[in-house]
């Protein structure tokens, strides 16, 4: 169909810290990555795979209080976790 999107689904976006979202870029509050959580987030899970990534990139997930601690035993596990951030200290080291 004209217009229409490979697949059927539109391209998604990749923001500044790696987290991509479907749609136009929104003011909303950051919300949680745990699979159906919609609580607003207050922590950055600073991660990265070595097998895939070279050691000082950062992809980052985005935590409640609730979620912090299962996403950041995910990551450990596995060896990805780099750092656990408050949201609000991430931002402010983002924008000096």
């Amino acid at each position: 169909m004209p217009g229409s999107s490979p697949r059927g689904c539109p391209a998604s976006l990749l923001l500044d810290n790696d987290r991509v979202i479907n749609g136009p870029v929104s003011e909303e509050k950051p919300i949680c990555s745990a699979k159906g959580c919609r609580a607003d987030a207050v922590w950055v899970l600073a991660w990265n795979n070595p097998k895939l990534h070279a050691p000082e990139r950062r992809k980052t997930w985005l935590a409640c209080e609730e979620h912090r601690e299962h996403l950041s035993r995910f990551l450990g596990v596995r060896g990805f976790l780099k750092d656990v951030v408050p949201l609000a200290e991430w931002e402010s080291a983002a924008d000096s």
